[in-house]
């Protein structure tokens, strides 16, 4: 069964400056719980299409064609790893990009981020969206880890993830 999840979260920063923050797998571990241990065991970059401006940092973001191998635990009390390899298949500049689980524990999984430039009283900042869908096989088990286990889980890294853009952004 596919299952859709979103989450938005609205930053007073310029959208250019939360778009490159993003684009850079570096940053991935910076904004996930500390207890799922997310490392970057390794980049394979594609360099984005050229920007209407200039780019800090350009080799360091990930275009269609990156793939991004990260480690991590997925049972955040228990000692063992697991691996997840995502394969960026969209982008474009400071509007979006998307990836998808090429390895990892799910059947199927996608992800688009989508940055929207928007005004909330006065102040000029972006609307970070999150959308996700993903299958996480197994039939009826996997359903029950649905909702058990992955959806709380999701919840819970994106609420983290939330409480420290703001900071990370600075």
């Amino acid at each position: 069964m596919t299952y859709r999840i979103q989450f938005d979260q609205w930053v007073p920063v310029v959208i250019e400056k939360v778009f490159l923050f993003f684009a850079n797998p570096s940053n991935l571990p910076r904004i996930m719980p500390p207890d799922s241990g997310t490392e970057l065991a390794a980049l394979r970059l594609a360099h984005p299409p050229g920007s209407t401006a200039p780019v800090p940092n350009l080799d360091s973001l990930a275009g269609v064609g990156s793939e991004i191998v990260t480690s991590f635990r997925p049972v955040t009390f228990l000692p063992f790893r697991a691996q997840w390899i995502a394969l960026i298949t969209e982008f474009e500049w400071n509007h979006h990009f998307a990836d998808i689980q090429k390895k990892g524990p799910f059947n199927q999984f996608h992800h688009r981020h989508e940055f929207t430039p928007e005004t909330r009283g006065g102040v000029s900042g972006t609307t970070v969206r999150d959308v996700i869908q993903y299958d996480p096989g197994f039939g009826l088990l996997g359903n029950l880890a649905q909702k058990l286990f992955i959806a709380p889980s999701m919840k819970r890294m994106f609420e983290y993830r939330q409480s420290r853009l703001e900071i990370l952004l600075g």
